[in-house]
C-alpha cells in the first residue's frame, strides 16, 4: 500500500476557493480542521496531565515509603513494559481490523477510561489501605511499609493494564483523522499541550505532590476521565476499507494469526531498522528520566527547585514546538531526529562530567529536557510517515512490543547498577550517552534506506507479507 504524499492531502487551491483538507474519506475545511484540532488537543491535555503527574507522584510515594531503586525501577519501568508486550499488539491489531458505528479507534479509547480513573483513586488511598492491611494481619504483617508498597503495586498494575489499552491506539486515531500534510504541525501543537501540562504540574503541583499525593491522584484521574471522554464523543472517524478476509479453506487458528503478525512486522529489514533506531533513541533518555527525582534529592536539591528547572525546560520546548513541527513537515522527521541525537551525545557526556552538585546537575538536566523534547516533537510523526497507513496501529504496536521488552529490562538494570555503585547517579548520563550513540547510528541507517525508497518526494513503504485473503 502506498502512502499519499502531503500534496494529496490538500485539494488544489483556486483563487477564492475554500481550502480543503483530506484524511481518508474525511474532508475538512480550515474551520473544520481547527475544530478537530481543538477536540484532539483538549483530550491530549487531559491525557498528558495524567501521564505527567502519575509517574513523578508515584516516585515520590515510593521514596516516602523507602522503596529501593530496584523496586521503583521494576514497578515504574518493568511492569508497564511487560504489560505493553502482551496487550499492545493484541489491542492494536484488533483496532486496525475493527469496524463499527463508533469507528475503529474510539471504542478502544472509551472502554478503559473508567478503569483508569478508579485505579488512580486506588493509588491515592493505597497508603490507607496498606495501613488497614497491616493492622488486620497483626503479627503476621510483613511491616507497614511492605503492606503500603504491596497495595500501591496492585493498583499500579491495574492502572497500567488499562492505560496501555488506551495508549496503544491514540496514535492510530491521529493517523486516521489528521491530514498528513499538517501532521508535523499537529504534533507540534500536541507537544505544546504536553509541555503546558508539564509546566503547570512542575510549577504548581510537584512541590506539594509528596504531601498531597491523594489529591493529585484523585484530581488528575477525574479530569482525565472527563477530558478524554469529551474528545472521544466529539471526534468522528471516517470510513475504512474492509479488513482482510482470512481464507476459510485454510482456517488458520490464533497461532497462525500470531505468526502472520510477526511475519508482517519483523521480516522487512527497513521496518526493523526503524524499530531499533527509534527505540534506542527513546531509551537513551530513560536512565535520567527514571531516576531524576532520586538524583536531585541525592544532591540536596529541593522539589521546588527541581520543578523550576523542569518548568523552564518545558517553557523553552513550548516556544519551539510548533516551529519544530513545521520543520518536520518541510524537511522530514528523520533529518531532525538525527540532528537532535548528535547533540544529545554531547549533552550526556557533559552531564556525566559535571553533574556532581545541584547546580551542575540542574544545568545538565535542563539541557537533557530541551534536547529530548526537541527529539520527541521532531520524531512524533515519523511512524505516520513511514508505516503502511491502513496497518499503522499494527506496526506501531510492533515497535511498542520491542520497546516494552527493553522497558521491562532497562530501568531495573539501571537501578541495580546505581545500587551497586553507591547511588552514583551520574551513571545515568553515561548509560544514556551509550544508548544515544547506538541510536544515532541506527537512525542514519534508516535515513539511507529511506532515500533509496524514494525519499521525501516519492516515498513508498516496502510491501509486507500479509494474511491470505479470499479473491
Amino acid at each position: 500500500m502506498n502512502v499519499r504524499t502531503a500534496r494529496e492531502d490538500r485539494s488544489p487551491s483556486r483563487k477564492g476557493a475554500r481550502k480543503i483538507w483530506r484524511a481518508g474519506t474525511l474532508v475538512y475545511t480550515s474551520a473544520g480542521l481547527a475544530v478537530l484540532f481543538c477536540w484532539l488537543l483538549f483530550g491530549d491535555f487531559a491525557w498528558q496531565l495524567k501521564e505527567r503527574s502519575v509517574t513523578v507522584t508515584a516516585q515520590l510515594v515510593l521514596k516516602k515509603f523507602e522503596a529501593s531503586n530496584f523496586f521503583a525501577g521494576l514497578l515504574i519501568g518493568s511492569v508497564p513494559g511487560a504489560i505493553g508486550m502482551i496487550l499492545g499488539p493484541i489491542i492494536s491489531v484488533r483496532s486496525d481490523r475493527h469496524r463499527g458505528r463508533w469507528g475503529r479507534r474510539i471504542p478502544f479509547l472509551l472502554v478503559p477510561l473508567p478503569f483508569v480513573v478508579v485505579s488512580m483513586a486506588g493509588l491515592a488511598f493505597a497508603p490507607a489501605i496498606g495501613g488497614w492491611l497491616h493492622e488486620w494481619l497483626g503479627d503476621g504483617s510483613p511491616g507497614l511499609g511492605a503492606c503500603v508498597l504491596g497495595a500501591f503495586a496492585a493498583f499500579w498494575c491495574v492502572f497500567e493494564v488499562f492505560s496501555v489499552m488506551a495508549n496503544s491506539v491514540v496514535g492510530g486515531l491521529i493517523n486516521d483523522v489528521v491530514p498528513q500534510a499538517v501532521m508535523g504541525r499537529f504534533f507540534g501543537m500536541f507537544r505544546m499541550v504536553s509541555l503546558l501540562d508539564g509546566i503547570l504540574f512542575n510549577t504548581l503541583i510537584v512541590k506539594h505532590a509528596e504531601e498531597y499525593f491523594v489529591w493529585v491522584f484523585l484530581g488528575t484521574g477525574l479530569f482525565y476521565g472527563i477530558g478524554f471522554t469529551a474528545m472521544c464523543l466529539n471526534v468522528k472517524e471516517g470510513e475504512y476499507p474492509p479488513p482482510d478476509l482470512i481464507d476459510p479453506t485454510q482456517r488458520p487458528g490464533r497461532w497462525a494469526q500470531v505468526r502472520a503478525y510477526f511475519r508482517e512486522c519483523f521480516t522487512t529489514p527497513f521496518y526493523l531498522w526503524i524499530f531499533v533506531g527509534t527505540i534506542l533513541c527513546v531509551f537513551s533518555f530513560q536512565p535520567v528520566n527514571a531516576f531524576n527525582v532520586f538524583y536531585a534529592k541525592s544532591l540536596g536539591m529541593s522539589m521546588e527547585t527541581y520543578g523550576q528547572y523542569v518548568a523552564v525546560s518545558y517553557g523553552v520546548s513550548l516556544v519551539l514546538a510548533y516551529f519544530i513541527g513545521s520543520l518536520a513537515d518541510r524537511f522530514h522527521p528523520l533529518r531532525l531526529g538525527i540532528g537532535a541525537m548528535a547533540v544529545y551525545v554531547a549533552v550526556s557526556a557533559a552531564g556525566a562530567a559535571w553533574g556532581t552538585d545541584a547546580r551542575g546537575f540542574g544545568i545538565a538536566f535542563l539541557a537533557h529536557n530541551i534536547i529530548s523534547g526537541f527529539y520527541f516533537t521532531a520524531m512524533a510523526s515519523v511512524g505516520q510517515r513511514l508505516y503502511p497507513k491502513l496497518k499503522f496501529a499494527q506496526f506501531a504496536s510492533a515497535a511498542m512490543l520491542l520497546q516494552a521488552g527493553m522497558g521491562a529490562l532497562l530501568p531495573p538494570s539501571v537501578g541495580i547498577i546505581l545500587d551497586a555503585s553507591g547511588h552514583n547517579y551520574r551513571l545515568t548520563f553515561v548509560l544514556g550517552g551509550v544508548l544515544a550513540v547506538l541510536g544515532l547510528a541506527a537512525l542514519v541507517g534508516v535515513y539511507r534506506q529511506f532515500l533509496r525508497l524514494g525519499g521525501t518526494k516519492d516515498y513508498r513503504p516496502p510491501v509486507v507479507l500479509e494474511l491470505p485473503v479470499t479473491p
